[in-house]
Parts: C-alpha cells; sequence; structure tokens
C-alpha cells in the first residue's frame, strides 16, 4: 500500500517533525509513506473572497500536480465526514480490498481547499469542526493512519 500525503506548507517546530519522524519510522512497516510539501501562498489579513479563491487555487494546483491519475484521495476538510479511528482503519482496509493500492490524503493551507481538490477527491475527512494548524494536522493525520494500520493487522492500540 502506498499513502501519500500533500500538504501545503513546511514544517518549521522541531517537536512537530520529530513527531512525523517517528510516526514515519512505525508506519514502514505497513505501507510506502511519502510526504510532500507544497509551498504556501502568502495570506495577509483582510482578504477579499476573490483574493482568497485566487490563493487556494494556486495552491490547489500545486496539490494536483502530486497526485496520481490513480490515487484515491482523501481530503482533510471540516464539511468532511467524522470517522473513528476504527471508521478509518476500516476506510482504509476497504480500499485495499477493493484493490486500491494507493491513497493520497490533502491537508491544505491556512485558507482551505479550492474547489478542483474537492473535486479531485473521492472522499472528505473531517477530524473535527475545530481548526488545526496544517502542520500540526499533519502529526495527528499520521497517529490516526498508524493507529489504523495497527487495527487492521489485529495488533493492540491506546484505546
Amino acid at each position: 500500500m502506498n499513502i501519500r500525503i500533500v500538504s501545503v506548507g513546511k514544517i518549521k517546530e522541531k517537536y512537530i517533525q520529530d513527531g512525523i519522524k517517528e510516526f514515519s519510522k512505525r508506519l514502514s512497516r505497513y505501507c510506502n509513506l511519502e510526504i510532500i510539501e507544497v509551498e504556501d501562498e502568502k495570506a495577509p489579513e483582510n482578504l477579499s473572497e476573490k483574493e482568497i479563491e485566487i490563493i487556494k487555487s494556486k495552491e490547489g494546483e500545486r496539490i494536483l500536480s502530486k497526485i496520481p491519475q490513480n490515487s484515491f484521495v482523501i481530503s482533510l476538510a471540516i464539511e468532511g465526514k467524522s470517522l473513528s479511528s476504527e471508521g478509518l482503519a476500516e476506510k482504509i482496509k476497504n480500499l485495499m480490498i477493493d484493490g486500491a493500492n494507493d491513497i493520497t490524503f490533502v491537508i491544505g493551507g491556512s485558507l482551505g481547499l479550492s474547489e478542483n481538490i474537492i473535486g479531485r477527491s473521492n472522499f472528505e475527512l473531517s477530524f473535527s469542526k475545530m481548526t488545526f494548524p496544517h502542520q500540526l494536522m499533519r502529526l495527528i493525520l499520521l497517529e490516526q493512519i498508524y493507529r489504523g494500520f495497527r487495527i487492521i493487522k489485529g495488533e493492540p492500540y491506546h484505546k
């Protein structure tokens, strides 16, 4: 199974980088993991709706260029479907059973995802109605993917 995370922006905080390295190492037992960072657009305060859409569109084009044609795309979106850890594990397991061997998770920038990314998505996943920094979301997502594989394999995990 190939798992790819395409995320807008770089991780600057060392403690988050360390967590990402740890879960990437743990996940290497279960899948081929690729983390791709695309450049974020500068987003000053007080942008108009049109300016927001332009920024999201530019970031969206960068994201789309990193998604293979055959990949099942799961975008992280507040408006998406909420799943439990077991539900995410079941989603991944069912994709594997259905023959999918490539999943791309997408994490947008501070303004969210463009319509072209939402349109390319096969599934929109919501972790919460709360807003999280995209840097922290990457770490949370990796932990949940790791937990999902532990559940799929019937291995112990913290409940």
